[in-house]
């Protein structure tokens, strides 16, 4: 089975239900605490797409990792093992690298990318377990540079545009050459969630999602008070809260999207950015760029 038949099939079976994971497993609900499963491995509760193994201390996320815990697999034989017991299951449409032939979306390059896993969780103090779902899904890869892309997504999946962060010690970030960021945006797939929280990156996406793993985690691709897809997303009926820097112009851009959509919610990092506060939570140096 090649990679990329490994990673359609990844994103297939990883929205599937945790509860139907346990059942699958031989586990049991507990009697007085829907959301408590007595298993094998001990008993795990279930939120959403999260799980923890409060006897073991171990959590994750998804249909995937719960397959691993539950029966000791690596990642690719708890893909197979859902293909197996889920054959039925309908595939998600899979990313549209949109424009590619055009060559404005940067090549991936698989032999950079444990570079750019290790930048990230090393340097950023990012979580693999949540790092490994978005490259498997297709939505962050490492291209011939070694720079870390993530993909803004917009109408049926189709990218629009990439964020791209170096990994070096020189820090820096851009735009993918012809992105088109209003179009869409990257965020931190998050099923049944009733928050969002707007941040000024995908790397403060994701940390934000790390603190807050019940939200729907938003880039803007920098501090912008007024996406054109925004009125798109409060009229999802989700609560909104406005994530930029606790800087001059993180807050100066906030007060601005506020004034235009009064519903919007301001939500300050105690750190500069929600990396800093993941890094500081982690007690790594914040200034570990």
């Amino acid at each position: 089975m090649t990679f990329q038949e490994i990673r359609e099939r990844a994103h297939r079976v990883r929205a599937i239900p945790l509860q139907e994971v346990l059942l699958l497993a031989g586990a049991k609900r507990d009697r007085y605490d829907k959301a408590k499963w007595h298993t094998a491995k001990g008993v795990i509760s279930c939120t959403a797409a999260k799980f923890m193994n409060w006897n073991r201390s171990v959590g994750g996320g998804g249909a995937i990792d719960l397959a691993m815990h539950l029966n000791h697999l690596g990642f690719k034989a708890a893909v197979e093992w859902l293909c197996h017991h889920f054959p039925n299951l309908d595939c998600r449409d899979p990313l549209e690298p949109a424009r590619t032939a055009q060559g404005w979306l940067p090549p991936q390059d698989p032999g950079k990318l444990p570079t750019v896993k290790r930048y990230l969780t090393d340097q950023r103090a990012l979580a693999p377990f949540l790092i490994q779902p978005l490259i498997e899904s297709g939505r962050l890869y490492a291209n011939n540079r070694g720079n870390a892309v993530f993909l803004l997504l917009g109408k049926e999946n189709k990218v629009v545009g990439a964020e791209l962060r170096g990994t070096t010690t020189v820090r820096w970030r851009a735009m993918a050459p012809g992105s088109q960021k209003d179009l869409g945006y990257f965020a931190v797939p998050a099923p049944g969630v009733t928050t969002a929280i707007l941040c000024e990156s995908a790397i403060d996406a994701i940390s934000c999602f790390e603190l807050h793993p019940f939200c729907l985690c938003v880039s803007t691709s920098g501090a912008r008070p007024n996406p054109h897809w925004l009125p798109w997303l409060i009229r999802q009926g989700l609560e909104i809260y406005c994530g930029f820097d606790s800087d001059s112009t993180g807050e100066t851009m906030a007060s601005n999207m506020i004034a235009l959509h009064p519903a919007i919610k301001r939500l300050r990092p105690s750190e500069h950015d929600w990396n800093d506060v993941l890094k500081q939570h982690r007690g790594v140096n914040p200034k570990a760029r």
